[in-house]
């Protein structure tokens, strides 16, 4: 049960990040986020009110603060990223920050199965050979500078959100979408007092019920990876969540047109195989 909520996870983000890099062509990657995460509080506030969770253990709170912070700055990074760059080659960079939370689980005295340490080691080396395309330079060095921000942001938010649900998931996700919406409201008037232009935070009525998606999509993502690292391994359960950019390559391909190289085919098809590793593991 842990390995497909983990692999549900990978599902919904690839797809938040392919439709949320999608839109940030079009507006600023802050006001994409910031719209997204405030929709996602919304519906991760209904359900933990209808849960009851509102009075769960508070041990939660100082990870959920933590996932906040690093969440916000690896969105807006890999939104700008997906924006500028190739998001077939972007995505799997930003992904490389599963490292955080694998280190982590494994020097808390994690021991996964010999397979499934294969399977860790074969889908981490496959995500590395799909960005063999951009850390050749091909995109620029501003696309990979703010997919490594990400990488960072998002693996210490991953492993903030294993730790919060340990007490309590649902309140872990609202604590850690408040926070983030918090930052960027604050960034947002601090940008307003400075002069920038208001139509340069305004989403098109065609664009507002997308972002909207986005944040459903990604707040369903945190839940389904919270609820998989109270099942099984942090170490293990990370690098299954963090198997999105094979979605997001997919789609970018299917949708955009953007072609593989025969590096990044054997990346995926390795970050794949190291799935099926992990899972019969």
């Amino acid at each position: 049960m842990a390995a497909v909520l983990a692999l549900l996870s990978s599902v919904l983000w690839g797809s938040a990040d392919f439709l949320g890099g999608t839109i940030s062509r079009r507006h600023k990657a802050a006001l994409v986020v910031g719209t997204s995460q405030a929709a996602g509080l919304l519906a991760i506030a209904v359900v933990a009110v209808a849960a009851g969770a509102l009075g769960d253990d508070a041990g939660y709170l100082p990870w959920a603060v933590l996932s906040g912070v690093a969440g916000v700055v690896g969105l807006v990074s890999f939104y700008a990223a997906l924006a500028a760059g190739t998001m077939g080659v972007v995505s799997p960079i930003a992904a490389l920050g599963v490292v955080v939370p694998v280190l982590a689980g494994l020097a808390k005295g994690e021991r996964p199965g010999a397979l499934q340490l294969v399977g860790i080691v074969v889908a981490v080396a496959g995500v590395v050979l799909a960005s063999g395309p951009e850390l050749s330079g091909r995109a620029g060095a501003r696309p990979v500078l703010l997919a490594s921000v990400a990488a960072v942001g998002f693996g210490v938010a991953l492993l903030a959100i294993a730790e919060g649900s340990q007490h309590s998931t649902l309140m872990t996700l609202v604590t850690m979408r408040l926070t983030s919406v918090t930052l960027l409201a604050v960034a947002l008037v601090v940008a307003l007092g400075r002069g920038t232009p208001r139509s340069e935070f305004a989403l098109n009525p065609r664009d507002v019920g997308l972002v909207a998606l986005v944040g459903l999509g990604d707040v369903a993502a945190n839940l389904s990876f919270g609820l998989a690292s109270r099942r099984d391994d942090v170490s293990v359960v990370s690098v299954l969540g963090s198997l999105y950019p094979v979605v997001t390559v997919l789609l970018a391909r299917g949708l955009h047109g953007e072609r593989l190289g025969r590096l990044q085919s054997a990346g995926v098809a390795g970050a794949l195989a190291g799935v099926v590793l992990i899972a019969t593991g």
